[in-house]
């Protein structure tokens, strides 16, 4: 009996770690491909701002979202993020400044300035569609952020309402071991988030 357990655990085990293998791959896929279809708004992901200067890694994916708004993908462009407690600027308020200052106009910036996460930030802009803050019609939306983070994104995008593509950025200073790490977290949290639901995850998590 003893031994019929431990084969069936040592089953769940290899089933677990095929599945977050397989998922991690998914995540190393999605992260290297991009589409430049023109959609309703392009959306870029928060990182941390340091006193209304962008850090490396939201340079980066601000520095892509300059290209994709020069090719004409949107008309629309909508930076994300809140701040840390005693910030003076929210991660979407510097990313509007650095967009502005290399040439995407003012007005076709919009923000969404309360989230720390990937679910509050894009919960949040469905509140602002449905609210009208933002143009109802925006529905298809091209998410900018770093290779690992672009499946999650787009997953959780889509349980928002969402019709979502993704384009990351090929010069995010995450890399080597370090990229190799996130890529397996995000697999992880990829696997769980399919079976428990997105939001569920975000709740456990934050």
């Amino acid at each position: 009996m003893l031994g019929k357990s431990l084969r069936f655990v040592a089953l769940l085990v290899c089933v677990a770690g095929l599945c977050i293998a397989l998922t991690t791959f998914e995540v190393w896929r999605v992260g290297r491909s991009s589409t430049t279809t023109e959609v309703d708004a392009i959306v870029v992901m928060g990182a941390a701002q340091y006193d209304g200067r962008p850090s490396p890694q939201l340079a980066a994916r601000l520095d892509h979202v300059v290209e994709l708004w020069k090719l004409g993908v949107a008309s629309r462009v909508i930076v994300t993020g809140g701040n840390q407690p005693g910030d003076r600027f929210t991660e979407s308020s510097a990313s509007r400044d650095y967009l502005v200052e290399r040439g995407v106009t003012d007005a076709a910036v919009a923000e969404e300035s309360k989230s720390r996460s990937t679910w509050e930030a894009f919960a949040n802009l469905r509140s602002l569609v449905e609210s009208s803050v933002l143009d109802t019609k925006t529905r298809s939306i091209l998410v900018v952020t770093d290779p690992f983070h672009s499946l999650r994104s787009r997953l959780i995008a889509e349980e928002n309402g969402f019709d979502a593509a993704t384009s990351a950025t090929s010069t995010s200073p995450v890399d080597g071991s370090s990229a190799l790490t996130k890529h397996v977290k995000e697999g992880i949290g990829v696997a769980v988030g399919r079976i428990i639901g997105f939001r569920w995850l975000w709740k456990v998590t934050g």
